[in-house]
């Protein structure tokens, strides 16, 4: 029997009904279809459903899926001057960098642009005792938990290893949490000043870093091309329907003479592109400053 001094809630004929017609989800694609609905009634707004999706996204990504690959790593050496540790660190606008001995599977640890600050107080430079020691992660790292060990040791960095122990790339906390809430842009992504209303930037070697939601009329008008824009707007777009699919970070297509590689990208959308001009195609110049 209920005690009645401790009334128990039930519920009521219209929250069984209901329950009886709106069942709760029972699968993934069951929830997708329940938030978009939610979202569609305008219980949250599209950021909050975004950022909702990414989540339920990343925890069936592994780190692979996301890693910087060990050849585009910026790496500094053991060995390294004080002088070209700082133009380097200037040079790639990161605050955290690996440190290796030997070649890239051997890595030392992990240097925080900001101690070197105490050198130029006429401290003399040791490298190996400033390294933070680095965190080591297989490639199969669930994202979600590697979300958790980030928070939990205050790692910023991870360095992702293959099944054989060897270097497979990098992945750092800003990676895991762009598959949430999309690109985190800072001082150092930005294009502001150069051609393209700040979609187009020169880089080193005749490269250009693009924003792939760069119109592609914009970059026929900068380039003097003719990628054809008749089915698509964007050079993310041109991308996207190259490869029949979202392409993944890392991943390279030759259109019209010029080589795309996809620099920056997640689950949902492209973000970021490095384009060359292929051998043997006439540069005609570009309206890039700096180029």
């Amino acid at each position: 029997m209920d005690d009645p001094d401790f009334p128990q809630d039930k519920p009521s004929l219209l929250e069984r009904l209901t329950a009886l017609l709106t069942p709760e989800p029972e699968d993934r694609d069951d929830l997708a279809v329940f938030l978009r609905a939610a979202h569609a009634r305008e219980l949250f707004d599209a950021d909050a459903l975004s950022i909702i999706e990414g989540a339920l996204q990343m925890s069936d990504m592994r780190a692979c899926d996301i890693m910087v690959a060990r050849a585009r790593m910026n790496v500094l050496h053991i060995d390294d001057s004080v002088g070209s540790i700082v133009a380097f660190a200037v040079r790639n606008g990161h605050s955290r960098f690996p440190v290796i001995e030997g070649d890239k599977d051997d890595v030392m640890g992990i240097l925080l642009a900001k101690d070197l600050l105490r050198f130029f107080t006429g401290q003399k430079f040791c490298l190996r005792e400033i390294l933070r020691p680095a965190m080591f992660i297989p490639e199969s790292k669930p994202l979600n938990v590697l979300l958790r060990e980030f928070r939990l040791s205050h790692n910023h960095m991870a360095i992702v290893v293959n099944e054989y122990g060897g270097v497979a790339g990098l992945v750092t906390i800003e990676d895991v949490l762009e598959q949430i809430v999309g690109e985190i842009e800072d001082e150092y992504d930005t294009d502001a000043g150069n051609g393209g209303d700040g979609n187009i930037a020169a880089e080193r070697g005749g490269r250009f870093r693009v924003k792939a939601i760069t119109p592609i009329g914009d970059f026929n008008e900068v380039f003097g091309t003719a990628l054809n824009d008749e089915e698509v707007e964007t050079i993310g777009g041109l991308l996207i329907r190259h490869f029949g699919r979202l392409p993944r970070r890392g991943e390279i297509a030759v259109i019209g003479g010029w080589r795309f590689h996809v620099l920056r990208a997640d689950s949902r959308r492209i973000y970021t592109l490095l384009a060359e001009r292929m051998p043997g195609v006439p540069d005609i110049g570009s309206g890039v400053p700096g180029a």
